[in-house]
């Protein structure tokens, strides 16, 4: 089930009136730094796996 427009507005909206304008940039900063960590985390499992089927091979 995505998630409409009407439902991200709603969204943030919550967490501006719970975390408030000074800490949202951070809080923003922290999750892309999250996610960035984790994409290149699972970018190195994926290609130790095509390394090992290259050496298997």
């Amino acid at each position: 089930m995505p998630l409409g427009p009407g439902s991200l507005i709603l969204i943030a909206i919550v967490a501006l009136l719970i975390f408030g304008p000074k800490k949202l940039p951070e809080l923003g900063k922290a999750a892309g730094n999250t996610l960035r960590e984790f994409k290149n985390a699972t970018k190195g499992l994926a290609d130790d796996d095509d390394d090992k089927n290259k050496d298997a091979k």
